[in-house]
């Protein structure tokens, strides 16, 4: 459906550079980065917004490097919903269908649908500024959707939203997407967000493609420190891979050998997600091959659950339950026990 091949874009104080992506037709696809990474402006490249020095773009097996912005059969979402604010919620909506020649019959025909698919009825006499966010937001939408774009691209549409109404259109998103399968491209700088809607990620970083796959990839296997940084994976280790007599792989790191299951050797990085330590009071008696004792050395709290910090050393950051933490005692300066499968640690 959606095809880039070797983009090039320079904007003189920053450029996206060998740009190279694949989008299947009907697909949930996120671009996701970190602040200043160019996801916006590769968004808007695809949709023709920015003169690009080299490269292709291709939409629907058909060139469209050169296609003039309103041909190329997109529509975009921008965060702050770009509104008019003198018109009223039903003018926003057909103001694309009229700049798009429909008749008077198709253009109420076209309301009619996208208004009943995003139940914003009520609100079609109302101004934007009487409009809550997440109104908005649906009314951003109805616009874009009512002309039935072959793709659709969302640049950040839920980071200006309190976190119920950004849960509520996150809901939306996806019901819209299951029902109208209309390829969508979609910015975030949101790791939750983007696992939550993605059926692929492109991670971009500095201008460029650190790494694509599907969010349990990028996830669980990230191809470089700066990804598993990004993915929060919080342990990353700088050490050797050793291979042993038996088969079997150690990681060694500060002083710590750690088992790991992996056909790489040499001097490599290592990650471990917070999530797949288990913490106890004694050592666990299970299947798990690493198992230390460590000190407690910080607590950070962010309400239901906990990040610890435990001191073999190297640091490990561990994430448990309010409940756990209560019923363990858990405490700074105590000392614990950390449990992990060779499995859980990923080798890069």
């Amino acid at each position: 459906m959606i095809r880039i091949k070797n983009l090039y874009v320079d904007l003189k104080d920053f450029r996206l550079q060998d740009i190279n992506l694949a989008v299947s037709e009907g697909e949930y696809f996120i671009i996701l980065g970190p602040t200043g990474a160019g996801k916006t402006v590769l968004l808007e490249s695809i949709a023709g917004l920015y003169p690009i020095k080299s490269g292709e773009v291709w939409l629907k097996g058909r060139e469209a490097t050169r296609l003039e912005p309103e041909k190329r059969g997109i529509s975009i979402v921008y965060q702050d919903h770009v509104l008019f604010p003198h018109l009223s919620v039903k003018d926003n909506i057909t103001f694309g269908l009229k700049l798009h020649k429909q008749t008077k019959e198709e253009t109420k025909a076209a309301l009619d649908w996208v208004v009943e698919l995003l139940g914003i009825s009520h609100l079609l006499n109302r101004k934007p500024d009487t409009l809550s966010g997440g109104e908005q937001q649906k009314v951003a939408l109805a616009r874009a959707l009512g002309i039935k774009p072959e793709v659709l691209l969302l640049d950040e549409p839920l980071s200006a939203l309190d976190p119920e109404t950004r849960e509520g259109v996150q809901k939306e998103l996806r019901r819209l997407h299951n029902q109208l399968k209309v390829t969508t491209i979609h910015v975030t700088h949101d790791f939750e967000e983007a696992i939550a809607l993605g059926d692929h990620i492109a991670v971009l970083g500095e201008g460029s493609i650190k790494q694509v796959g599907t969010p349990e990839q990028i996830f669980r296997q990230p191809n470089s420190e700066f990804i598993a940084r990004f993915a929060m994976a919080r342990n990353i280790f700088t050490g050797e891979v050793i291979g042993r007599d038996n088969g079997s792989a150690t990681f060694r790191t500060k002083g710590t050998e750690l088992a790991v299951v992996t056909d790489f050797r040499g001097k490599l990085h290592a990650s471990v997600r917070p999530e797949d330590i288990l913490i106890s009071n004694e050592p666990l008696q299970s299947s798990a091959r690493n198992c230390f004792g460590g000190t407690i050395t910080n607590i950070a709290d962010r309400g239901s659950t906990l990040y610890l910090t435990v001191n073999l050393p190297p640091d490990f950051i561990c994430l448990v339950t309010r409940r756990s933490f209560e019923e363990m005692e858990l405490a700074e300066g105590k000392k614990v026990y950390i449990t992990f499968k060779a499995t859980a640690i990923h080798i890069f």
